[in-house]
């Protein structure tokens, strides 16, 4: 709303301005634009020291608890969620009008100065003269608009982000080099536009002015920009939260296989898939809470709806035709499946576990060749055009029969015979080593959108409005939405599988390729992973290492891990999230500071009641013993992996490595984080079925159980930029109160022992129903009966009708 009031003061100048001439101030638009801009921040500032908490966000909520805390859907009230807080303009932003004036004064107005001028004008000089009807008349306001930005700058600091600048080398130093050359950028691109606009009415003959119209015009906006960031950044959050309960009940279930046949029509317009009564059968009997919602299954399959059926199987085939594409074979003939040549040893497992999880049902599934990805990273990346055609050809259509086929056709087999078996395809690129954002991991997104109008190159500051619309404040508060690069070009510099993945091959075609996992805008089919399923990392607590209650547990906040998540060779390591948690938890320097969200009282009389208020207080990490919020015990382990040249020793002294722990050491903590590596984390499962509270940070990569489980309900988001870290640490471990002889006093907040454990022990409970292995069997069964639908010349005959 604040904003608002800016604008009206900017055009109400611009009105009186462009009506009235009864009074010099009148005759000057910008001036008096960039005076009452002026005059209004000093207003509100003035406003913001007397009535502190009339700018500062506010929790309103009686013993500093948090009824109401950020859930995984939008605000009841509103449209997008408010930003955490207003990214700083940079502050060449507010040098720039000052800059151009300065040049049109001295290379322009001053050489357009009228020799015959009057002696009083030559003479007298007087302060009227030069201040409002000089050759120099725009720098006084171009002066007082610098200063006025740099003055809200001040107050409206944006945090730093958690990119790395290492204290082993001299990175830093290059940053405000690249600041004052983008000022001179930015000065000769306006300067020639402005000359260029000036120049074209010499050209056509309009009247022209002494006065650099273009130039003020320039100066106005920026007096807007400045005034709308300032002024936001000031306002930093709502008064009133009223948030949705987050639990919708997404995995209802049908009791009967009628009900099912028809929740399936209704959420997919089609009749479900053949041997359908087979799968509802099956998936009772294993008690199944999850019926109905398969969501994610359905939208990993949409598109292949748009390709025929002989060339999905074509494609099939040139992927899994040479072993260079790693891409693994599972042949399915007359139930029974077995695994294709050439798959790495290393890899066997994966290949292994998926038939194990389909051993029960083998023999209900159509024959088939199948496509594993054994690579971490996703494969299929498709671009924006072609998506839409494919979406446009995908829409579902009735059945040419009345009744559907609950067969699918016979010889199937044939149909997955190649003409030439021997012929070798590599259909993918090797795009390893390299930045994989820009050509491959936004491309699905408009060419409207963020992530193709910007990109980034300040890795100093945080880009706020990069998380703004999947956050409220420091919290993540849409998981769904963050992880869309569409509105996060900074993700480019905050994952290794943007800066550079181990093992990437990917395809602008829409190939039939399975994996564990994908990160948004990738056309990969997800399905449950043998990691999971084969127990590569699995909750199982001992004597030596037994569980105990929430409470009873160590409040510390834990993470053991590798360097796994790319490879780096020019200094990628500096971004990638788990060297960044390291860093942010070990390696800040005694003036870091970090923003933390904690109570404040307003100073009010004696007799008043006054509920606390939740601000930011920027605080340095060397109060944080005092604060008691040194409970992190975060380390590399074994050795620094996949780095060239400079980077291991670099990496090795930046962060030191401990000893490995045993995996079933994990459960004497309060608080377990876990972050993607190369692909997903297999961890995370294990830490839900735990008495430990997760803190999963949103990276890159979702899984076939997405959606099963609720942020803030289940477990803890985390934005990948760890900027929100520390406030969510105090919000559930609480702090000390701390009196500072500079700065704000900080108020003491109590732990929210009982909300972080009725969190954990919620979804320890809800995964132990949507989860188990038992659930990877029915979810794969049934992607299978969707699978071989797909592939079957007679799809849109197929189905079962109930």
């Amino acid at each position: 709303m604040i904003s608002w009031i800016w604008g009206v003061l900017a055009f109400i100048s611009i009105n009186l301005s462009l009506n009235f001439r009864s009074a010099a101030v009148f005759e000057r638009p910008i001036e008096t634009a960039v005076v009452l801009l002026f005059c209004s921040g000093i207003g509100l500032f003035l406003i913001r020291a007397v009535i502190p908490n009339f700018f500062d966000a506010t929790y309103r909520v009686v013993d500093e608890q948090i009824h109401h805390f950020p859930k995984d859907h939008t605000l009841v009230h509103g449209g997008s969620n408010p930003a955490l807080f207003v990214a700083s303009r940079r502050w060449r932003l507010g040098l720039l009008p000052l800059l151009l004036v300065v040049h049109d004064y001295w290379y322009k107005q001053r050489r357009k100065a009228n020799d015959d001028a009057t002696p009083y004008e030559q003479v007298s000089g007087s302060i009227f003269q030069r201040v409002f009807l000089g050759h120099h008349r725009f720098i006084p306001p171009a002066a007082i608009l610098s200063i006025t930005y740099l003055f809200i700058a001040s107050l409206a600091t944006s945090p730093q982000s958690t990119y790395i600048c290492p204290i082993s080398n001299l990175d830093g130093l290059s940053v405000p080099f690249i600041q004052v050359l983008g000022l001179l950028l930015d000065f000769v691109v306006l300067e020639n536009l402005s000359a260029a606009l000036e120049s074209q009415g010499h050209t056509t003959g309009a009247p022209t002015t002494t006065s650099p119209v273009p130039l003020a015009f320039i100066i106005l906006a920026s007096a807007v920009i400045v005034a709308s960031g300032g002024l936001v950044a000031f306002a930093t959050h709502p008064r009133e939260w009223i948030w949705h309960d987050a639990w919708l009940q997404q995995a209802s279930a049908s009791k009967t296989l009628g009900e099912a046949v028809n929740e399936y029509k209704r959420r997919y317009k089609r009749h479900p898939p053949p041997k359908f009564d087979s799968w509802y059968r099956y998936a009772t009997e294993r008690s199944s809470t999850v019926i109905d919602d398969f969501d994610n299954l359905m939208e990993d399959l949409q598109l292949f709806w748009a390709v025929k059926p002989a060339e999905i199987r074509k494609r099939t085939h040139e992927a899994i035709s040479d072993p260079w594409n790693e891409v693994a074979e599972i042949k399915i003939r007359s139930g029974k499946a077995e695994i294709g040549p050439d798959v790495k040893p290393t890899h066997r497992w994966m290949l292994d576990g998926v038939i194990a999880m389909m051993k029960n049902y083998i023999d209900k599934v159509p024959d088939m060749d199948l496509g594993f990805n054994i690579n971490d990273e996703p494969r299929i990346a498709i671009p924006y055009n072609d998506l839409q055609l494919l979406h446009k050809d995908s829409d579902p259509i009735e059945p040419s029969k009345a009744t559907p086929l609950n067969e699918f056709s016979k010889d199937r087999a044939g149909s997955w015979n190649h003409s030439d078996p021997s012929s070798s395809y590599r259909p993918f690129i090797d795009y390893s080593f390299q930045p994989t954002f820009h050509s491959h991991g936004s491309i699905s997104c408009p060419p409207s959108s963020f992530a193709h109008r910007s990109h980034l190159w300040d890795t100093f500051s945080l880009c706020t409005s990069c998380f703004a619309p999947h956050s409220t404040r420091f919290f993540l508060s849409n998981w769904t939405l963050s992880a869309s690069p569409c509105h996060q070009p900074d993700l480019a510099r905050l994952h290794g599988f943007y800066l550079s993945p181990a093992a990437f091959k990917p395809s602008k075609t829409l190939y039939p390729i399975f994996s564990q996992s994908k990160a948004a805008g990738y056309a990969d089919i997800r399905y449950p992973s043998p990691w999971n399923y084969l127990d590569k990392a699995v909750y199982r607590p001992t004597d030596t290492f037994h569980d105990p209650s929430f409470a009873e547990k160590e409040s510390t906040l834990f993470w053991r891990g590798a360097t796994s998540e790319g490879l780096s060779r020019l200094g990628e390591w500096k971004g990638m999230a788990r060297q960044r948690l390291v860093h942010l938890a070990n390696n800040a320097s005694s003036s870091a500071k970090f923003p933390v969200l904690l109570p404040s009282f307003p100073k009010v009389s004696a007799n008043a009641r006054y509920q606390p208020t939740y601000t930011t207080h920027h605080i340095p990490s060397s109060l944080f013993p005092e604060l008691g919020l040194n409970i992190s015990d975060i380390a590399l382990v074994n050795k620094i992996d996949r780095c060239w040249d400079a980077d291991c020793p670099t990496q090795l002294k930046e962060f030191g490595v401990s000893p490995p722990s045993d995996f079933q050491a994990h459960w004497k903590y309060k608080y377990l984080i876990d972050l993607d590596g190369a692909g997903f984390s297999g961890r995370f499962i294990p830490f839900l079925q735990s008495r430990s509270l997760p803190f999963k940070v949103a990276g890159v990569f979702r899984e076939w159980w997405d959606g099963r489980v609720t942020a803030w309900k289940h477990f803890v988001p985390i934005d990948i930029r760890l900027h929100g870290l520390w406030s969510t640490l105090a919000y559930f471990h609480g702090v000390n109160a701390v009196r500072r002889k500079r700065g704000r006093s900080i108020t003491e907040m109590k732990a929210r022992t009982e909300e972080g454990g009725r969190i954990a022990e919620e979804g320890r409970e809800w995964v132990g129903k949507v989860m188990r292995k038992e659930d990877m069997e029915i979810y794969f069964y049934r992607l299978l009966l969707e699978w071989g639908r797909l592939t079957d010349d007679a799809r849109d005959d197929l189905g079962f009708g109930g």
